[in-house]
This record gives C-alpha cells, structure tokens and sequence, in this order.
C-alpha cells in the first residue's frame, strides 16, 4: 500500500508539472494569437484563440484538480476531494459547449458580411498552433486514457489542433478561390468538431456527478462475478460509483448463508482482490448477510452460479 501511494504521489506530481508547462505556455500563445487574429481580421483566428484561451482555462482547472486530489481526508470530507476532477472535467467540457454556441453567432454573422483577411498571418499562427497544441496533447495522453480530468483537457488540445488545421485550409482556400465566406465556413466547421468531441465529456461527468456506474464497468458482471465467487449465494443492493476520475467505488449486499462470521474474513479478501483485479475497483465495502437468497426478495440476484452450488448435493 505504501509503495502505491508513493507511485500515486509520483504519478500525481509528473502530471502537475506538464499541466502547468502547458498552461503557461498556452496562455502565452493566446496573446499572440489574439494580436494576429486582429492584425489579419480573422474570425477563425480570433475564435481559435478564444478557444485557446478556455484550453488554458480547462489546463488550470485540471492542474487544480490533481493539486487538490492529493490532498489528505478531512473528518468534514472523508474521502478526500478526489471528486474535484470530475468537476473540473464538467466545467471544461461545458466551457467548451459554450464556446462552440458563441462561434456560431459569430460565423453566422460574417457569413452574411464576409470581412477581408490576411491569409498569410492565418497560416502563420495557425502552424504555431498546431505545433503547440499536438505538443501537449501527446505529453498529457497517457495520463488521459484513465482519468477523466485530465482527458477532457486533452480533448481541448486536441480539438485545437484540429482548429488550427482548419485555419490554414480555410486561408488555403481564401487565397486560391478569393471567396472570403470560407473564413466563417471552417468556423462553424470547427465549432461542430468541438461539440462532438466535447459532449461524450461533459455526459460522463454529469452521469459521474450523478453518482452513475463509471464507463468501462458492466454492474451485471460485477454482479454475476461476485455471484461466482464460492461462498457466495447472491447478491443485492449494488451500488457502483466513482469517488474521483479513476477511483470506482463499491457497496453491495451478499447472501452467505448460515456459517460462522470468522469464515468471513478470507472470503473479503478474496472478493476485493478479485474487484481490483478484474474491475480496478479498489474501494468496496461488503456487508454480509447470513442467510439463503430469498427468490421473492426483488433486490436480491440468485445468479446461475450460485443457484448451482446451492443445488449442488452437499451444500
């Protein structure tokens, strides 16, 4: 346990220290941007570096999180504030809706009054940008596949990148077609792009906040593998939630039948090894009843594996 924690801490402060690099040097090309785009008249320059700006936000926001994840329990907040991530990841992700609503309007509008633009700046910029932000979401993706907090700033990153991208096909076409709508087009093309990248965030973390089961985990086959653990006969009152980005927690009810409470003590042990093993849940807490499952008990779960070994001559 001590040698997971000192990992966890390790882990903790790599990933404090490339979201602050990252945000640093985020914010620092949003005044660039915002010079250029007003030097060259650009929305999707302009837009992209509003949307550079909610990145540094969204960098902040996570940089907090993790500080905050790390800090100790209080008697007030038992469990830490690990939730702090999934928090952070639900403003991120709603910066980000709101962002991609706000550009829109504005495209909408040069698209009824197109203004004329500096498609060389564009260029320019915009190969910074992809350069800066292909940076850090390379940096941050490993740290991203299992923890929400940190995935909803890269999903910032990345769809910048695909922004950027968009910038220099947008000046591309101004500067071979002459036609200056193609500003406002690749506007709302990379609003539609943020939207859809940004809203499987922002469900996750309501369904997390809502104390919903994590993505990735199946309650039914925690249950039916709780269910075919020897000794156990049912299963009821299962609750699965997360307490932080990558913490799953457990509670259920499981039905052992008449047997000594000392007999107890292996069979937890096998039980949480099994769920941090199978399921990475490495919080649960078991409650033990000692009884047989009752069939017309609604909340209790006789599966196939137990009614077998109930039925099994000998049990």
């Amino acid at each position: 346990m001590a040698h997971a924690h000192h990992h966890h801490d390790a882990q903790s402060a790599s990933v404090s220290r490339k979201l602050t690099i990252s945000a640093i040097a985020t914010v620092a090309f949003v005044v660039v941007q915002v010079a250029v785009g007003y030097f060259a008249n650009s929305l999707s320059v302009l837009g992209d570096a509003i949307h550079n700006l909610t990145d540094g936000v969204a960098l902040v926001l996570a940089l907090v999180a993790v500080r905050l994840a790390r800090r100790a329990p209080t008697d007030e907040k038992s469990y830490g504030y690990h939730r702090a991530g999934i928090l952070a990841a639900f403003v991120n992700s709603a910066l980000l809706v709101a962002f991609t609503v706000f550009l829109f309007i504005e495209a909408s509008e040069r698209l009824r009054t197109p203004h004329p633009v500096n498609d060389v700046a564009m260029m320019i910029v915009a190969a910074g940008g992809i350069a800066l932000n292909f940076a850090i979401t390379f940096a941050l993706r490993e740290e991203g596949k299992t923890d929400v907090n940190v995935r909803s700033a890269v999903v910032h990153m990345f769809g910048d990148t695909i922004s950027s991208a968009g910038i220099i096909v947008a000046a591309i076409l101004i500067r071979v077609t002459g036609a200056l709508y193609w500003d406002a087009v690749v506007s709302i093309l990379i609003g539609v792009l943020i939207l859809w990248s940004s809203w499987e965030i922002l469900r996750e973390t309501v369904n997390l906040l809502l104390e919903g089961t994590p993505r990735g985990i199946d309650p039914d086959a925690v249950a039916r593998s709780l269910a075919a653990v020897e000794g156990v006969n049912g299963v009821h009152h299962l609750h699965i939630w997360a307490l932080g980005p990558s913490l799953p927690a457990l509670s259920c009810h499981l039905m052992v039948g008449d047997v000594p409470v000392r007999t107890t003590s292996s069979l937890l042990e096998q039980i949480t090894r099994m769920l941090a093993k199978e399921y990475s849940i490495a919080h649960a807490t078991i409650q033990f009843e000692f009884a047989g499952c009752d069939p017309d008990d609604p909340y209790c779960v006789p599966y196939p594996a137990a009614i077998g070994r109930q039925s099994s001559p000998g049990t």
